[in-house]
């Protein structure tokens, strides 16, 4: 075995042994992009790949574990939102399906989600925003967590990945943690690995993979985008919170600024109560990341990107993806290496 590739190994050794692959790299779980057909793929090609459930019934999840059950024997997991209304009855279903490992994401997961989990015999990963967070989630019975920078695409929060990664990761070697956010090369796994990481999360950077099914305008719409085009929703009024999400700008984030205060403007008049409001914001983009993936409405839909979109130049199969990723982490590992001898 080349010295770089064992160097690897021995860093994500944790991590591979917690999923069970080749490779510590979970493909991150994007609504109507992780399905069957790049999560197989990305396991196939030596991931880990994860199925993102959504909003799906128990009946639709059952089914989507079933068809990737067809097309891969190799592990992969579930990501369940934990605001699911049937998020119980999705439990039972990942259970009877043997589905190894579980993520928890959309929110600190209750104990008697984790519980029933474990209880179903599988691995559960929670995401911790915080260094308490984390210890909570771990003290909760959490496998494995994962650690989001606010340079991902979707829901974000307000900190960086690499003030995360050095707050959390020397203060967390209970369970092995995973580092997400804005992450698309492999010297950047590395640095975080050494740091400390199990793993890393990827999910922008498998957007344009061949195996993906989002629509071709969407694809066309990261591979022209730059890091800086990834942009957070925008709140105009504090009495009227939104929960920033990531996006590439286009024509809907922009009509989002006067939709907000078209809305707050008729509050302000009396014409409806602030429940109301609330609400009618709230809902702006409902559906609108299918349109966008789906549908390929690229100036409607919501095109939810991390700021790594700026490397994604292309569509490459999966395999592809994780072996120039793959390579770059071992030129990393060489590299260092011939500076200590030279040194």
């Amino acid at each position: 075995m080349r010295v770089p590739r064992a160097r690897l190994d021995h860093l994500w050794q944790r991590g591979r042994a917690f999923l069970g692959t080749d490779l510590a790299i979970m493909g991150g779980a994007m609504s109507w992009v992780s399905e069957r057909h790049l999560v197989s793929a990305i396991s196939n090609a030596g991931g880990f790949g994860v199925l993102a459930c959504g909003s799906m019934s128990p009946a639709q999840l059952a089914e989507e574990i079933k068809a990737t059950q067809k097309l891969t024997a190799k592990p992969f997991g579930v990501n369940l939102i934990t605001m699911h209304p049937d998020l119980e009855a999705l439990i039972d279903v990942v259970g009877s399906l043997g589905v190894g490992h579980v993520v928890l994401a959309g929110g600190l997961p209750q104990a008697a989600s984790i519980e029933r989990l474990k209880g179903q015999k599988a691995r559960v990963i929670c995401f911790a925003p915080t260094v308490l967070f984390a210890k909570k989630l771990i003290r909760m019975g959490a496998d494995a967590l994962v650690i989001e920078g606010t340079e991902a695409g979707g829901h974000i929060g307000p900190v960086s990945t690499s003030v995360l990664a050095q707050e959390i990761l020397p203060a967390i070697n209970e369970v092995p943690v995973f580092v997400a956010g804005g992450i698309g090369r492999g010297e950047v796994i590395v640095s975080y690995l050494q740091l400390g990481a199990a793993g890393a999360q990827l999910g922008t950077r498998f957007v344009c993979a061949t195996e993906s099914v989002a629509h071709p305008r969407f694809k066309q719409s990261f591979i022209r985008a730059h890091a800086r085009d990834a942009v957070p929703t925008v709140q105009v009024d504090a009495s009227f919170p939104v929960i920033p999400v990531r996006a590439l700008a286009n024509r809907a984030t922009q009509r989002f600024v006067d939709f907000q205060h078209e809305v707050i403007g008729r509050f302000r008049r009396g014409e409806i109560e602030q429940k109301a409001a609330q609400l009618e914001i709230e809902h702006y983009w409902a559906g609108a990341l299918r349109r966008a993936v789906v549908e390929g409405d690229i100036e409607n839909g919501s095109l939810m990107a991390g700021q790594s979109v700026g490397m994604v130049t292309r569509e490459q199969s999966t395999s592809e993806i994780l072996a120039e990723l793959l390579g770059q982490a071992e030129q990393a590992l060489a590299s260092a290496s011939f500076a200590m001898v030279d040194a």
